[in-house]
C-alpha cells in the first residue's frame, strides 16, 4: 500500500531554498496565465471574536500533473497574545490520477518564501531594469523573505525598513546588512521608507493606507502583498488611480486585494487595472512602459504557488528519504 509522507516545518526548510522557488512561482504563474490551472478564489472561515481567519485554498496544475490544497490561518494578534505565528498552514499534495494523499506537509515556510518568491518575480518583470533601492514597510518573516527573493532578480545597493516596533525595526536592519552586505537602515517612519525607492514593498495587516501618494517617486515598483482579506488595504487609492496596477488573480484581487477597496468604494474601476502578472510574462499584455511609471503588483497569494513548491519539496524529500511515510489508509 501507498504512503504518506509527512513533512515538517525544519524538514521542509532542510528541503527548500529561494532560488527554486522563484522558479517554481514564476512557472506557476506561466501555467494560470496559459489556461492550464483549476483554482477556485480562497474560501474563508472568519474568526470574528478572535480577528482571525481560516483560507482554503485547491488548485490542479493539469499540465504539470500537480493538485493539492493548503489551509491556512492568519491571526495577527497571535504573536502577541499566544506566543504563536500570525500565519501557519498545512499543506495536502494529492495523486491527480488517484485522489490518493502523497504528503502532508507544514506550509507555514512555504506560504513565507512564496509570497517572497511572488514579490521577486513581479519585481524581475514590471521594476525598472536598474531598480537598485528597497523600502519594505513591515518587518515580520514575510518582509524577510521579500528582501530575501527581491535581492536575487535586483542589483541592490540601498535598503530601508519600517514597522512601529522600533526593536524589531532595528534587529530587522542589523541582521539584513550583516546577511546581505548592503546598507539597511531602519527608518523612523513610514515615509522615510517610501521616498526614492526604486522598489517598495508593503507587508503588513492594515486596514487603512500606510503608503501616501506623494510619498511615491516616478519609476517606482510597488509590491502591495499585505492586503489579503476584505476590508485591508495598504496604499493610498491616488496610488492606484495613477499607476499601472497588475494582479495576481483579478477574482481574488476584487474580493480581497489591495483593490478590494478602493473598488467597493468606487474609487476605481476593473477597466482601470492593466491585467494579471502571467499576462504580462507570457507577452500578452504590456509591463513598463516608460521608466517614470509607477507600476503595482496586487498579490494574495495563489493556490499553484504553493503547489508548485510544495510539489518540489515533496520530489525532494522522496528522493532524500526525509520525512516521515504513514500509513493513513491502514
Amino acid at each position: 500500500m501507498e504512503k504518506t509522507v509527512v513533512l515538517t516545518r525544519s524538514d521542509v526548510e532542510g528541503l527548500l531554498d529561494m532560488e527554486d522557488c522563484l522558479k517554481a512561482v514564476e512557472g506557476a504563474f506561466v501555467q494560470e496565465a496559459l489556461g492550464r490551472v483549476q483554482m477556485p478564489p480562497k474560501m474563508y472561515l472568519f474568526f470574528s471574536r478572535y480577528d482571525g481567519d481560516l483560507r482554503v485554498m485547491p488548485s490542479y496544475l493539469e499540465e504539470l500533473e500537480m493538485a493539492g490544497v493548503k489551509c491556512v490561518n492568519v491571526h495577527p494578534s497571535n504573536p502577541d497574545r499566544h506566543s504563536l505565528p500570525t500565519v501557519m498552514a498545512v499543506i495536502e499534495l494529492v495523486d491527480p490520477e488517484t485522489g490518493f494523499p502523497l504528503a502532508l506537509m507544514d506550509g507555514t515556510h512555504i506560504t513565507d518564501m512564496r509570497t517572497g518568491a511572488a514579490g521577486g518575480v513581479s519585481v524581475k518583470y514590471l521594476a525598472s531594469r536598474d531598480a537598485s533601492s528597497l523600502g519594505i514597510i513591515g518587518a515580520g518573516r514575510q518582509a524577510w523573505t521579500q528582501l530575501m527573493a527581491i535581492s536575487r532578480v535586483a542589483d541592490l545597493e540601498e535598503v530601508r525598513v519600517y514597522c512601529r516596533t522600533p526593536s524589531t525595526r532595528e534587529k530587522f536592519a542589523l541582521r539584513a546588512s550583516r546577511e546581505y552586505e548592503v546598507p539597511v537602515r531602519a527608518a523612523t517612519e513610514p515615509r522615510e521608507a517610501v521616498e526614492g525607492m526604486d522598489i517598495v514593498v508593503t507587508v503588513t495587516p492594515s486596514r487603512r493606507p500606510v503608503v501616501m501618494a506623494d510619498w511615491v517617486s516616478p519609476g517606482t515598483h510597488i509590491c502591495a502583498m499585505g492586503a489579503d482579506a476584505p476590508g485591508k488595504q495598504e496604499l493610498d487609492p491616488l496610488i492606484l488611480k495613477n499607476a499601472r496596477v497588475f494582479y495576481d488573480s483579478l477574482e481574488q484581487a476584487t474580493h480581497s486585494g489591495e483593490i478590494n477597496v478602493p473598488i467597493t468604494e468606487g474609487i476605481l474601476g476593473v477597466d482601470d487595472l492593466q491585467g494579471s502578472l502571467g499576462d504580462v510574462m507570457t507577452g500578452k499584455i504590456e509591463g513598463r512602459t516608460s521608466t517614470a511609471d509607477v507600476t503595482v503588483f496586487d498579490s494574495t497569494g495563489l493556490s499553484i504557488q504553493d503547489i508548485t513548491t510544495a510539489w518540489m519539496v515533496y520530489e525532494r524529500a522522496v528522493a532524500g528519504e526525509v520525512g516521515l511515510e504513514v500509513d493513513l489508509q491502514g
